[in-house]
Formats: C-alpha cells, structure tokens, sequence
C-alpha cells in the first residue's frame, strides 16, 4: 500500500468527526470570519472560479458557495465527499464535487481565480509538487490560499512537545473536560511521521516552495487563530498557531 492509499484510507475513517466540527462553524460565528478572511486576500472578482482543494466535509466549499462563488471541491476519499455532499444539501447550496487526488488535478489549465484549502497541506507526501501542479490550473493573477499549522511538530521536536503539553494542561484546567482527539490518534501520529512537512519549521517552508513552483509573488500571515478560532481552540493551538500562506500566479 503507498503512502498516499495509507492517508485516504485513515481520512475516510476521520470523516464523520470531521463533519461534526465543521456543523459547529457553520452556525457560528466562525462562517462569517472564514469568509471575511478568504475574500479579504481573493482576487477581485464579482463571481470567482474557486477550488477547494482537499474539501473534507465541505465547509470552504459551502461558504464561498452561499457567498455566490462558483466552487468545485475535492477530496480523495469517497466518505468525506459524502458529509460535503450532506452539508451542502442542508445548506441549501448546490457545488461540485469529485473525487481526485490533490497531487493530480484533473482540471483545465488556467480555468480558476482561487485555489483554498484548510488543513490539508500537511498530509501531503509530496507538497512541492502539488503547489506546481495547482499553478498549473490557476489564471495569470489568480491565487493561492493556505491555511494550515504546524500541527504534528511535536512529533520530532522537544520543545514543541512540552508546549502542546501545556495548551493540553491549560484546556483541562479550564474545566472544559478533555481535548478533542482523532478518531485514530495513533494512526495520525504515525502518517505524520511518514510525512515530509511534520519536520519542516512553517510558513516559511511554504514561502520557498511557492516562488520555487514558479509563483510571481508568495506571502503570509501569521497567528490567525484569533481571528477565525473560538476560545477552546485559541487554547489548543496557542502552540501551533493557524497561519496563510498566499502564492499569486
């Protein structure tokens, strides 16, 4: 079994968690910070051709939707697509979806205005390749949309281990029970460390990788978790907070 068979199988038991968390943002406050953020850094565009790039259960992909976008949203395992497929219909929105592997785009070149994604840049086995595969299906001026943490750095690294440690701790003391967990947690932390970016220090891995792929201009911004985050999660991610990395064709 490759790597890339290993983290669709695992994803497709995460799935309906997944689906869960982002039921919650939809009807918080977090939908309309996701969006603000997102348009905020979009090409100016009345209706934008939008890619939602490892879609998961959907939410970016319902978002930008009900915002009057144009989405296509992709993922790699069939249960995933099946809770966007859910979220969508409840949400009254009607994308697309299709199943496809991140890393091989099956799409038209120079056919979009955005490419988003949450979370998903980690459980790439080859990121470097992926970031130049999807300039390929962007439009001159078109862009990039990052979002991701340094999740699993725990893993190789002391230091991070004994602040994750402490967020843990800190939750705990709060009163708010126990952290939420993967359905697999020993499986994640394995195919983390299988994975390349578990041990590179980001963004600014990404911010090489962009302007290597060919990008005309890459940056980011840092610490968003205030912005998008509700309090609980603030706490989880005080160690890993969630950054933007933006690559413009």
């Amino acid at each position: 079994m490759t790597i890339q068979n290993e983290v669709e199988t695992y994803w497709n038991g995460e799935a309906e968690l997944y689906s869960d968390s982002i039921q919650k943002e939809l009807n918080g406050f977090e939908k309309q910070a996701w969006l603000d953020l997102i348009l905020e850094f979009a090409p100016r565009k009345e209706r934008l051709d939008v890619l939602d790039i490892g879609c998961g259960p959907g939410f970016f992909t319902v978002i930008l939707s009900q915002a009057g976008h144009h989405v296509l949203g992709i993922d790699c395992t069939e249960n995933m697509l099946t809770c966007a497929r859910r979220n969508a219909e409840q949400a009254g929105v009607k994308p697309q979806f299709r199943k496809m592997d991140s890393h091989k785009l099956e799409l038209a070149p120079d056919s979009l205005d955005l490419i988003v994604c949450r979370n998903l840049t980690w459980t790439l086995h080859a990121p470097q390749a992926a970031y130049g595969e999807w300039l390929k299906v962007l439009r001159p001026g078109g862009r990039l949309l990052v979002f991701d943490a340094n999740w699993n750095r725990h893993l190789v690294d002391d230091e991070m281990r004994a602040k994750r440690e402490a967020d843990l701790h800190e939750y705990e003391a709060r009163g708010w029970g126990s952290p939420p967990r993967h359905v697999d947690w020993e499986e994640s932390d394995r195919l983390s460390l299988l994975l390349p970016l578990t041990r590179e220090w980001r963004p600014a891995w990404d911010l090489q990788a962009l302007k290597a792929a060919g990008y005309s201009e890459a940056f980011s911004v840092e610490n968003l978790s205030e912005r998008v985050l509700d309090e609980k999660q603030q706490v989880l991610s005080r160690s890993t907070p969630m950054f933007m990395v933006c690559g413009q064709k």
